[in-house]
């Protein structure tokens, strides 16, 4: 392992201390030494990792709920027998998953220009074997960073849906209103309802949301997508 081929640069603030202690990378190459000298590599950087001969093994057990490590990556070989490591990056792809789990392949030199291509799709990284101990751990290190914010990004969203779920139908329809600047008076006439029972609702809403203003929960609810 001495030469590294990485592409891009690792992202500002990317580095240990941004990747949880139970941080995972799946390790998919069908050669038993690579995965086991890769393994041996992450451990000596305090990283752990499991291990899979193939890309159908680890898509099965994918499929079967079995992987289920929060912030991850996934150091994957181009070429193996059966499915490829670029058929399975295009079913994760599909789903979406690389987001949260970022794809570095594994790959030699005359699979560069795939490689190439399958970052410019989405995939995290590649890295050139034989490629560099530590170049190949700082990307991983930069992969398990931007699944961590991912999966931070991703609980925030899940927390404001729930709490926009709590608020009642006619909450809804004062808090779009208001967030379409329309004062008080103009929302009551609209919903044909008093101007305190707005006022009412106008407070909860902002209670429930944990806002203040108009103006904040407008970029609020801009925040959740």
């Amino acid at each position: 392992m001495a030469h590294s081929s990485a592409t891009t640069s690792a992202p500002p603030g990317a580095n240990a201390a941004a990747v949880p202690a139970d941080a995972l990378v799946y390790i998919v190459d069908d050669d038993a030494s690579v995965r086991d000298a890769l393994a041996w590599l992450l451990r000596s950087r305090r990283l752990l990792s499991q291990g899979f001969a193939s890309a159908d093994a680890f898509w099965a057990q994918w499929q079967a709920g079995q992987l289920s490590a929060p912030v991850c990556c996934l150091l994957l070989d181009v070429r193996m027998p059966g499915t490829s490591g670029l058929a399975l990056f295009a079913q994760l792809a599909e789903q979406q998953l690389h987001l949260g789990m970022p794809v570095i392949f594994l790959t030699g030199h005359a699979d560069v220009p795939t490689a190439v291509d399958a970052v410019k799709r989405g995939a995290f990284d590649f890295c050139e074997k034989p490629f560099s101990n530590n170049g190949l751990v700082d990307r991983v290190v930069a992969a398990l960073a931007a699944s961590a914010q991912w999966r931070a990004q991703a609980d925030q969203a899940n927390a404001q849906q729930a709490l926009l779920a709590e608020l009642t139908e006619r909450e809804r329809d004062v808090m779009q209103l208001v967030v379409e600047g329309l004062p008080n008076k103009l929302v009551a006439d609209r919903l044909n309802i008093s101007i305190r029972t707005v006022e009412v609702h106008r407070a909860r809403v902002f209670d429930k949301l944990g806002v203040r203003s108009a103006v904040e929960l407008a970029n609020w609810l801009k925040s959740v997508g």
